[in-house]
């Protein structure tokens, strides 16, 4: 079998996106197509035709910040004043609540990145005579709330083209729409480089629609004039920004406030006016992320400990384990354990959980099949969020387990790699054509390699905590150096089948390709 040189490389590449129907940003689809955007648009005129309350309700993860970001920014660039609540996770749990109800009086209530499961919330806000609009990308439910408009591309009844968006681009379609509605002047490709934050913190597929607008996206980002970005720019001190730089350098930042404390402190940064302020929520965002990084550790050590490895998924629990990490944990025992994995925190006989799975299994509607014992859930195919009362875990557990029995999907997906790697092949022309086609995600995963029969010629354990290993190979007698993060296994065969990566290592000024080891087979 011929190995992957780089127009072998460019040629498989370049495949993935022969027939994007949205290649360009003037070719994306536009808002007309959505079920309600201009009842909607038109509702949102007459509030601010007739001086009306308008409250946006986000939600507190980084899709959710953005989202109300984008719909401040965009409402004060047309000098409308709103007013906003992003829930507390602690204190008024996920998305429109009744408790969220509470604290409005009258107007017009938008949501973004949330609303589709708020149906008691939605009763609430009609006995106040507040009209709503839902602005939401999750699974729509049985029980759909009371709106004068929803926003929706997963409605059955919704016409828009491309189902797999993120709250914040359903939140930027709406303002879109606003915009043709009152013939506004405003370049809604000033929100590109928000929009792409979103899209890769989110996990949305990285193809289509998505995959055109986070490409422009990224680019904005380097030149953006917002002084959340200038700063994120001066830290990462990079030429070009690649997918990865947001999905494990920014978006973690920005979603430890809602995590670990309040995720105002990611709106207030994203919204910073002066370089001041967003050096100073940044050093904020920084000592949260830190303290989520330990949490976050501990919780998976003794979730891993509870779990049984014959299960079909990963279901466990713990009192008082803190919520904002459950979700990362939950997603770290899924890769490790190679299934679905559901997490739970216990606080006064109420579990909630977060679920995570890397599958074809659909979660939402696994977690609909215990529907009868759950107190709220909502989600999509792959995340979802869900509480219960602790007495009923066991049965949960067993429910799962049974279903997961009964189907015949594998609880996990195997990355594929794109065959046997010509390691000689790989220099700094390989790399730059992997990064022509960034940006990666979902669906379009970042080109993996196969190497099979490597010698070892000698192994390092490297880093301040020795927890790093770094081997020398010797391939087809190309000799070659590749990391394996988080690993200290000195028992290594002298000959290896491995699935890497490649990438750019740059340091002290030089640059060269590296080696980084997914799979030791």
């Amino acid at each position: 079998m011929s190995k992957i040189t780089k127009s072998r490389l460019f040629e498989i590449l370049s495949a993935r996106h022969l027939n994007n129907p949205y290649s360009k940003l003037a070719d994306i689809p536009s808002p007309d197509n959505f079920k309600d955007i201009s009842v909607a648009s038109k509702r949102i005129k007459q509030a601010i035709l007739n001086n009306e309350t308008i409250t946006i309700v986000g939600d507190y993860d980084v899709d959710g910040v953005v989202s109300t970001t984008i719909m401040l920014d965009f409402f004060k660039t047309i000098n409308v004043k709103v007013n906003h609540i992003i829930p507390n996770r602690f204190e008024h749990g996920y998305g429109l609540s009744t408790k969220i109800v509470d604290l409005i009086d009258e107007g017009l209530v938008i949501t973004v990145d949330n609303g589709i499961s708020a149906y008691e919330a939605s009763i609430k806000l009609k006995e106040k005579n507040i009209d709503l609009i839902i602005t939401d990308h999750h699974t729509v439910g049985d029980k759909i709330p009371l709106a004068f408009a929803i926003i929706n591309p997963k409605q059955k009844d919704c016409n828009f083209e491309f189902k797999d968006i993120c709250g914040a681009q359903v939140a930027w379609y709406l303002c879109a729409a606003i915009k043709k509605e009152m013939n506004l002047d405003v370049n809604m490709g000033n929100f590109l480089d928000l929009l792409s934050v979103a899209i890769i913190a989110d996990i949305m597929p990285m193809t289509a629609l998505n995959y055109t607008m986070v490409k422009q996206g990224l680019k904005k980002i380097k030149s953006s004039s917002r002084e959340a970005f200038k700063i994120l720019n001066e830290v990462m001190a990079k030429e070009s920004l690649v997918s990865d730089d947001i999905g494990f350098f920014i978006a973690p930042k920005l979603n430890s406030a809602g995590r670990m404390d309040d995720a105002s402190i990611a709106l207030e940064f994203l919204l910073s006016e002066t370089s001041h302020s967003a050096n100073e929520t940044l050093s904020l965002l920084d000592e949260l992320n830190n303290y989520r990084k330990t949490l976050q550790e501990e919780i998976s050590k003794k979730a891993d400990f509870k779990t049984d490895k014959n299960d079909k998924a990963v279901v466990v629990w713990g009192e008082n384990w803190h919520e904002g990490v459950i979700g990362i944990v939950a997603s770290k025992l899924s890769n490790s354990h190679k299934k679905p994995a559901f997490i739970f925190s216990i606080h006064n006989g109420i579990a909630k959980g977060s679920a995570r799975a890397n599958s074809n299994i659909n979660l939402y509607e696994l977690i609909t099949k215990a529907s009868h014992l759950l107190l709220g859930y909502g989600g999509h195919k792959n995340a979802a969020g869900l509480s219960l009362k602790e007495e009923n875990l066991e049965e949960f557990k067993n429910i799962i387990n049974t279903e997961l029995r009964n189907q015949n999907e594998d609880l996990h997906i195997e990355p594929i790699t794109l065959g046997e790697l010509d390691v000689s092949s790989v220099d700094l022309e390989f790399i730059s054509i992997i990064e022509q086609f960034e940006p990666y995600g979902l669906e379009n995963h970042r080109p993996i390699f196969k190497i099979s029969n490597a010698s070892l010629v000698k192994y390092d354990l490297i880093g301040r905590d020795k927890n790093h290993l770094k081997l020398t190979l010797n391939s087809d007698g190309y000799i070659f150096e590749a990391l394996k993060f988080n690993d200290s296994n000195k028992d290594i065969s002298s000959n290896l089948d491995l699935i890497v990566s490649v990438s750019k290592n740059e340091f002290r000024g030089e640059v060269s390709p590296q080696f980084l080891i997914q799979e030791i087979l």
